[in-house]
């Protein structure tokens, strides 16, 4: 039990990456806060989370809204009295386009969702895991911010930025015992997946991530999600400032 006594809030935990993340860290002994903007979605992980006998609450959260932010970090305070690992996971795709085809509003709005979230998720809970003693913050960026696909320019931005803001913040907090990690995923099979391409094929599009993948398939996200329970433990309590690839070997 990896997180046996330990408190996780995770963003984006209605599907994907996320909701295999809540059910891991559950499973692993934690009590979770299941943050989304679906309601019906994240009733369901936490409620099915109860149902395996884990313990685990649902937030509706905006993360780029500040008073949801706020909200959900006091629901795992009010409920649970701390917080010990913070993974600010929810993000949104940017289909890919060249950038003259890319539109402003577009491009906030995937600064908004996938940069300013982290930036809020740290800013609230940091407060209590310094009052506290400590903890860990994980973030989701990407390996397109090692490695961009072609037409991925304003997302490949959005998660370059997550790695600089991982690393800054992972200075500015280590002699308060707060760890900050970030994980770089190659694609990976979730809900999400289609909207990068959504003029293409499903599977067409699945079979040419595929092809540039060296261990030759998608991620899924369990892999992520493993990553993720490695980075929240005290297995890597003097792990921080990293970037964990689990990109099949496409950044090599």
């Amino acid at each position: 039990m990896k997180l046996d006594g330990k408190v996780a809030i995770v963003t984006g935990a209605a599907s994907g990456i996320g909701q295999a993340s809540a059910e891991l860290f559950a499973k692993h002994g934690a009590q979770v806060v299941v943050a989304d903007l679906q309601v019906e979605k994240g009733e369901e992980v936490a409620r099915k989370i109860r149902d395996q006998g884990g313990s685990a609450v649902f937030q509706r959260t905006d993360v780029a809204e500040v008073q949801d932010i706020k909200d959900m970090v006091a629901r795992a305070v009010n409920k649970w009295g701390r917080v010990d690992v913070l993974y600010n996971n929810a993000g949104i795709a940017q289909p890919i386009r060249p950038i003259e085809e890319v539109s402003e509003d577009l491009f906030d709005r995937v600064m908004r969702i996938n940069v300013r979230s982290v930036f809020l998720g740290s800013k609230y809970v940091v407060p209590v895991m310094k009052q506290q003693g400590g903890g860990s913050i994980i973030n989701t960026a990407s390996i397109a911010a090692v490695k961009p696909r072609l037409g991925h320019n304003g997302y490949a931005a959005s998660k370059g930025a997550v790695i600089t803001l991982t690393k800054s913040l992972a200075s500015e907090l280590a002699s308060y015992k707060i760890r900050v990690n970030c994980i770089n995923p190659v694609a990976v099979d979730t809900p999400m997946a289609p909207e990068f391409q959504p003029d293409v094929d499903v599977n067409a599009a699945k079979e040419s991530y595929k092809q540039t993948i060296p261990l030759g398939r998608m991620a899924s996200p369990l892999d992520i999600a493993r990553g993720a329970l490695y980075l929240a433990s005290d297995d890597a309590e003097l792990v921080t400032g990293i970037e964990l690839n689990i990109d099949g070997g496409r950044a090599l």
